[in-house]
This record gives structure tokens, sequence and C-alpha cells, in this order.
């Protein structure tokens, strides 16, 4: 006897159709009622509940009436979309964190690309250049040192995690400290005590979004209080280090290294892609920096990891249970 065909429960909107193995990862994890279409095209009549969308534009979100939730599929809340929400109070909006386990690796990477001087020694030594080995070695010890984290979310804790592993000791900071309990030594605090905590950093690993709050988080000043020779690593925003100060600090030795993965500029079209300084002022001159085009969220796996995400999101919803990955509009993460 044949079996009767489930009535979807839920709509589904996708601007942007995944293809091949991230496809079906997303069809295989679903719960059976969860209709899915895809395209620029909305359907007709236009019923999706959920969209999932970077950047949506105002028609996307005002031409469907049962429009109830919005899910960015990646990390942090573009400044754009943003503006648009702020007009949309009764739209929920998500993000994902499939990226969160890579992007704490690529932080771990250019900690220790930065603080070992590897870039150097290496293009040393393909010049067949000795040289450095018997020169007095400016690499940093890292165990027994602190790393203060700023960001203890879904990326901080991976990165917090990491470098206790090296024997670090753990700072963080947070918004709501009290609302982790994590299951490793690591001591968090709210983002007003951050003069103080940098004080003690040895290294600086910077996970944070891009908000009003956090723009231009480190400037001279608090770069000036960190203990000489320390290491700063960004894999957050650029704007949440002041570019001038950064690049200053970096070339008089204030800092010893930095690991950078996010940037000022980039490309603005194909055409542009192999000639954009990442930066006004020459970072690329300096040998102490780790240059990384921001990929730390890049890899083989990340379009499965994408969509797996997504099914965890879209099958709660499906069920009636809470969303997690909520974004606050206000707040800007």
């Amino acid at each position: 006897m044949r079996q009767p065909v489930a009535t979807p429960i839920l709509h589904v909107h996708l601007l942007d159709k995944p293809e091949g193995a991230a496809l079906q990862t997303l069809q295989s994890r679903l719960d059976a009622g969860i209709s899915l279409t895809f395209g620029p095209d909305l359907p007709n009549p236009p019923d999706y509940k959920i969209l999932v969308a970077g950047r949506p534009d105002r028609r996307q979100l005002e031409a469907c009436p049962v429009l109830e939730r919005l899910i960015i599929p990646f990390a942090g809340l573009p400044p754009i979309t943003r503006s648009l929400l702020l007009d949309f109070p009764q739209i929920k909006t998500y993000n994902l964190h499939h990226n969160a386990a890579l992007t704490a690796e690529m932080a771990l990477a250019l900690l220790l690309a930065a603080a070992k001087f590897i870039i150097p020694f290496d293009r040393a030594l393909r010049a067949h250049d000795w040289t450095p080995r018997y020169q007095p070695n400016p690499s940093i010890l890292l165990e027994g040192k602190t790393a203060l984290v700023l960001g203890f979310g879904a990326i901080g804790k991976r990165v917090a995690r990491a470098c206790w592993g090296l024997g670090m000791e753990i700072l963080a900071t947070r918004n709501n400290p009290n609302s982790e309990k994590p299951d490793f030594p690591v001591k968090i605090h709210p983002p007003q005590a951050l003069p103080e905590l940098l004080h003690q950093a040895h290294a600086l690993l910077i996970a944070l979004p891009a908000t009003p709050a956090t723009d231009g988080l480190i400037g001279a000043r608090e770069l000036a209080l960190l203990p000489r020779h320390s290491v700063l690593v960004n894999i957050g925003r650029a704007a949440i280090v002041e570019q001038r100060a950064l690049f200053e600090a970096l070339k008089a030795g204030k800092l010893a290294a930095a690991g950078l993965d996010v940037w000022y500029n980039y490309p603005t079209d194909a055409e542009s892609r192999a000639q954009t300084p990442p930066a006004d002022l020459p970072f690329h001159e300096l040998d102490n920096i780790v240059m990384s085009p921001h990929r730390a969220g890049h890899s083989r796996e990340t379009e499965t990891l994408r969509m797996a995400a997504l099914a965890e999101l879209l099958n709660a919803a499906a069920r009636g249970e809470s969303m997690p990955n909520r974004v606050n509009i206000e707040a800007g993460y």
C-alpha cells in the first residue's frame, strides 16, 4: 500500500542553491516535512517562513507576508544587512557557526607561525640561506605565558582551549561572562576590564565581530599596554585594530609579531583580485607579520559543514524547538 505523502510543515527558500555533495548533505539531514526552494526568483506564492540569505534585499523580505526568520549562512552580520533588518523587527535572524573549528585552527596556525617567525626563516632557506639559524633567535616561547582571547564565542572558545593545550594561562572577555561554564581553566571578564587584562597578555587573540562597540577597540594606547614582545592575532575583523597603530607597533618592534586573516581593503571585483593591497600601509614590507587573505573558514569541507549546520537549524524550527545562534540586530552580532 502506497504511503501518503507528508504535507510540508515548513517552507524554506535559499537564494543560493548549494551544489553537489553540499546539497546532498542538506537534503539527507532534513526532517520530513521541510520543503526547499532555491534561487533569486522568489516562489509564487511567496509562502516561505524561513529565508536563507547573507545579504537579502528589501523586496525579498517584504514579498513574503509569513516570513518569520532569516538565516545568514555564515558568521557575522554584514552592515548593509543590519541596516535593512532594523526595519523588520518581526523577523528573527540567525547565524551559522559551521566555520568555528576551521577559524580557530587558523588562529592557532597564525599564532605559531608569527611567534616562531616561520615565514622569514622559510623565505631565507628557499634562497639556500642558513644564516638566520646562527643569529640570535627571535622565536617566542608560548608555554607558561598568558593568552588573552577577545570574544569567547563559538570561535573564541576553541582558540582559548587550543592555547590552554599549549600550556598557556587563559584570559578572555565576553559581554555576559557568567553565562559560560567552560571545562578548562579560563578567567572570563567583561569587556570593560580590557585595560587591566592587556598588561598580562603575551598573546592577544581577537575573535570579535564587527560592531559599533568593537570598531577601533585596539589602538595605540591599548597596544602600548601589552608586555613588550607580545604577539597579536586577528581572525575577527580588521577594523577592530587601528591600522596605523598596528603598523607602527610592528615596525618599531613594540609588538614582536602579528598574524592577520582579516584586512582593511578587499577586492571589489574579479579583475582586482590579483592587484588589491590589503591595507593602506605597507605591511608586506615587514618581516614580523604573517598575512593570510581572509581564508580561515575555507576548506574542502566548508560547504558540507555549512549545510550540516543549516540542517540542524531548520530541523529545530520544524520541531518547534529553540533555534541556536540568534543574532541581536541592535547589538550587531
